[in-house]
């Protein structure tokens, strides 16, 4: 595989950034993840990095280069990482479980696949146009979709994410069959509020990712000001033409099949700004690690 990867996440408006990312690899197999973690909920952003964490584990337990089933992968990786989110809450006593949303998409054999719970997004583009994009799981665009469309309710306000009290609901799609070229986008709604889906497909349709994921993510800050949501965005060009970066263009061909890599290394799970200090969440984080490997760990 040949693809060229950005990521960024900046904290807007809030007080932490509770939003994850990140990108994990082996020479036949690339899988890439956003989680928000819910403000509105206590300690989202542990939601986030255990779904994160979650998925990535899985990977790298499961890509021998491959994946044998990549469906049956993504819908085991987020129903874990809900049962683990759900564990931490239960083993402190929380009154309310951390939650948060998830996007994540898998890229294996010239096709890619998606997962999705709640609002953060995936964009597939190609030659600057629109092939796919995930429908939000909110009683917003619920309404706009129903006949007749419904009166407009709070963007905010989704039926579902990880971490809730009743089994996530989730949608997939794929596989769909990437040409030299195609672009992925994922993000958190920090970046598609403000930032309407025309203005995403012509940002992302011009330069290399590297320069496309500052500037949309920078004019989504600007543009909600001081009330601006965190902002985070994975972008990937597949197999893109022209000399290799050594930032961002990845190659994996590599001597040895077994060879796996990660933006994530265990102990820097965290969006760039924010790092979680508390000893107590670092501790319960080792402790998820652990139990993630523990064999015959019982599943949701």
């Amino acid at each position: 595989m040949k693809f060229s990867v950005f990521q960024l996440s900046r904290r807007g408006g809030r007080a932490k950034n509770e939003d994850r990312m990140g990108y994990c690899y082996t020479r036949e197999a690339c899988l890439l993840v956003v989680a928000d973690g819910m403000g509105g909920h206590a300690q989202g952003e542990v939601a986030a990095q255990i779904a994160l964490q979650q998925f990535f584990a899985l990977f790298e337990a499961r890509a021998t280069p491959q994946l044998a089933d990549v469906p049956a992968f993504l819908a085991e990786a987020l129903l874990q990482a809900h049962h683990h989110i759900l564990r931490y809450a239960h083993e402190r006593r929380m009154a309310d479980a951390p939650r948060t949303t998830l996007v994540a998409a898998l890229l294996q054999q010239g096709q890619v696949h998606w997962i999705h719970c709640g609002d953060s997004r995936l964009y597939l583009l190609r030659g600057g146009a629109l092939l796919a994009r995930t429908r939000d799981h909110s009683y917003r665009a619920r309404a706009e979709r129903s006949v007749p469309p419904q009166a407009s309710v709070s963007r905010n306000l989704l039926f579902t994410c990880l971490g809730s009290p009743t089994p996530p609901l989730y949608d997939q799609a794929g596989p769909s069959r990437l040409a030299r070229g195609d672009r992925l986008l994922l993000c958190s709604d920090g970046l598609w509020d403000p930032v309407s889906d025309a203005e995403l497909l012509a940002g992302l349709a011009r330069d290399p990712v590297s320069l496309c994921v500052p500037r949309l993510v920078y004019a989504a800050l600007q543009r909600a000001g001081s009330s601006s949501d965190n902002v985070t965005a994975i972008a990937l060009e597949w197999e893109m033409p022209g000399p290799q970066s050594p930032l961002q263009r990845i190659s994996t061909a590599a001597p040895h099949d077994d060879v796996l890599a990660s933006t994530l290394p265990p102990e820097a799970l965290q969006a760039p700004e924010d790092e979680l200090s508390d000893a107590a969440i670092e501790r319960s984080i080792a402790e998820i690690n652990a139990a993630i490997r523990h064999p015959g760990e019982p599943r949701r």
